[in-house]
């Protein structure tokens, strides 16, 4: 029988690209800004230091959106409703962090004050707790995400129906957002933080450790999600996204793989939603408006979608080039945004990223570490064999001999589709 090469995390190349963005990112920022003093040359002023805050919080998001989507097939048009639930969980701490500090003077937040509550709602309670706030990030949008994603995969909706039915769902949740009763601040939402476990947020040592987690969370994130999709379990993943119909007649019960990365995908982005926070120092509804989740495929299809490392590439890219127009030309940011789109959907199937690892393959295959195989396909492993399924009588006798999953060749371009 034969049995899948088991492929490596990351190539030298890309593991001296990634650790080098982390460097930067990670370390040599936080600690030029922390160290230097205001108005140095080398100083990364804070709106610097929160614009790469804000960049790597989304491609966290993007990387959850590229396991649902580039990896299984599920083009999710809602993961900025598990951001922002991320965010509003770990906003409650940072608002009781406040305490009289806001301008009514009251242990209530300020818009509490305004609204005449006089104690806080039920939800709140706890939150004030560091330790409860993590697990409401990882909890509320892990559980949404279960029993939401349950009854969609049972009744097998996929494809562009559950594409709306994912946006059906974000846009109701914006609209109970946006009502003041609900207790999480209307229409502005929350804001105006002043501690983050007893240090002051708006300090730049504060800043630079906030930034530092972030792109810490990011590398692992990342490293994580290629140990997946190179595991048994990302194989299945994608001999879902090929064909769900044929594995199922192989034995499998896609339901459970479906609906773990998609739980999974769901915690991440909320834990990017919490981290996103104290970065930016706000979060409010429009955060999970439907514009933002379909943003969140557009980088991962520019950057490149099932490669990881493209729909990070993605992200900052798009947003990058947000930032630019927004202000040189806000009138025709949305003109671009839509045209980039068309012009990637077009020309650049694989993305970005698709494209610069089919360059860099074009060199030769021992220069890039490319297996001559590389249109090749590794089947799936019979459930519960504990082995392989090989091609030809042993792949027959497994039952799963006609169903293979594209091999990313040599880790340079993970097959995008």
């Amino acid at each position: 029988m034969l049995t899948p090469p088991r492929a490596r995390l990351f190539s030298p190349l890309q593991w001296s690209f990634i650790l080098a963005a982390f460097l930067v990112a990670g370390i040599l920022v936080p600690l030029l800004h922390a160290l230097l003093p205001h108005g140095s040359p080398l100083w990364p002023d804070s709106y610097a230091v929160t614009l790469l805050g804000k960049f790597i919080c989304y491609a966290m998001v993007a990387v959850a959106m590229d396991l649902i989507w580039g990896y299984t097939g599920i083009l999710s048009l809602g993961q900025t409703l598990f951001f922002a639930l991320g965010g509003y969980a770990f906003g409650m701490y940072l608002m009781r962090g406040i305490g009289r500090e806001g301008q009514y003077q009251s242990h209530l937040p300020d818009f509490m004050v305004f609204l005449d509550w006089k104690e806080f709602p039920l939800h709140w309670v706890g939150t004030d707790h560091f330790l409860w706030a993590a697990f409401l990030v990882v909890a509320v949008p892990g559980l949404l995400a279960l029993v939401f994603g349950y009854f969609a995969f049972r009744s097998r909706i996929k494809g562009v129906y559950f594409s709306i039915i994912t946006q059906a769902m974000t846009f109701a949740f914006m609209l109970l957002f946006f009502r003041n009763e609900t207790g999480f601040g209307g229409n502005n939402g929350f804001t105006d933080f002043k501690t983050l476990l007893g240090f002051r947020i708006t300090d730049p040592a504060t800043k630079a450790v906030i930034l530092a987690v972030a792109a810490s969370a990011l590398l692992a994130v990342l490293v994580f999600a290629r140990y997946l999709v190179a595991s048994k379990f990302g194989r299945v993943l994608q001999a879902i996204r090929d064909s769900e119909s044929r594995l199922r007649f192989c034995g499998y019960d896609t339901l459970g793989y479906k609906l773990g990365i998609w739980t999974l995908a769901a915690v991440i982005s909320g834990v990017a939603g919490a981290l996103y926070v104290p970065v930016v120092g706000i979060i409010n509804p429009s955060e999970m408006s439907p514009a933002s989740s379909i943003e969140v495929a557009i980088w991962t299809a520019v950057g490149g979608r099932g490669t990881l490392l493209g729909p990070i590439m993605g992200a900052f890219l798009v947003n990058g080039a947000k930032s630019f127009f927004t202000v040189a030309f806000p009138e025709y940011w949305l003109f671009f945004l839509g045209l980039l789109f068309v012009l990637v959907t077009m020309f650049l199937p694989q993305g970005i990223y698709g494209i610069l690892a089919g360059r860099w393959r074009s060199k030769g295959p021992a220069a890039a570490g490319v297996s001559t195989g590389g249109a090749g396909s590794v089947p799936v492993p019979a459930p519960g064999s504990g082995a392989s399924a090989g091609a030809g009588k042993e792949g027959s006798k497994a039952g799963v001999g006609a169903v293979g999953v594209a091999v990313d060749p040599g880790l340079a371009a993970e097959g995008g589709r």
